[in-house]
């Protein structure tokens, strides 16, 4: 038995959940997310209560339960608590605006960048460095996140204080592994 998939949800308040055939769907106060189920894989409604099953035990539906169950499990935070991002910005002169639903990226080209908010995301910028995403689907969250940093990646040859970025924009909290040099890893001459 899978020990991610055996785990049974437990529903808050204020979340709706509905099995519809293949069909998963969480209705809660930040929103509506709903999900089709692999082959094989079931969802009942037990009290208050998500349980996960599987049909048989073939290599595919082991693997399918616990993300099956991973899968429901984050679409019921998604709805009752969301998902929250945080990137930073470093660098001289890189700042961030917002810019109606979306924001404005001042990341070290001759231009501003536009980005706009993927599904039900919201962005928001907390100071001039700091830009937050928020919504209901992790997925969308994480992807909105990814697209924002891949804008300006950070610079891993170059740092300050050992961990810092001299210009990039990054996860709050992501560790860099900085590259060295030619002459410092002895190859320069």
């Amino acid at each position: 038995m899978s020990r991610v998939g055996k785990n049974p949800i437990t529903v808050p308040n204020g979340v709706d959940v509905k099995v519809a055939g293949r069909e998963v769907t969480v209705k809660g106060q930040l929103g509506e997310l709903s999900r089709n189920l692999h082959d094989g894989i079931n969802v009942e409604i037990e009290d208050s209560q998500i349980l996960v099953t599987r049909s048989n035990e073939t290599r595919d539906q082991r693997a399918k339960h616990g993300l099956t169950r991973s899968l429901v499990n984050n679409m019921v935070v998604g709805v009752s608590e969301g998902f929250t991002k945080r990137l930073i910005m470093y660098g001289t002169g890189y700042r961030a605006a917002q810019k109606g639903n979306g924001l404005e990226l001042l990341a070290g080209f001759s231009h501003p960048v536009e980005v706009e908010p993927i599904g039900k995301n919201s962005l928001s910028v907390d100071g001039n460095t700091t830009i937050i995403v928020t919504g209901p689907d992790k997925q969308e969250v994480g992807q909105q996140a990814a697209t924002i940093r891949a804008v300006r990646k950070p610079s891993r040859f170059q740092s300050k204080a050992g961990r810092v970025p001299l210009f990039g924009i990054t996860y709050q909290g992501e560790q860099l592994r900085l590259r060295v040099g030619k002459t410092v890893a002895g190859v320069g001459g």
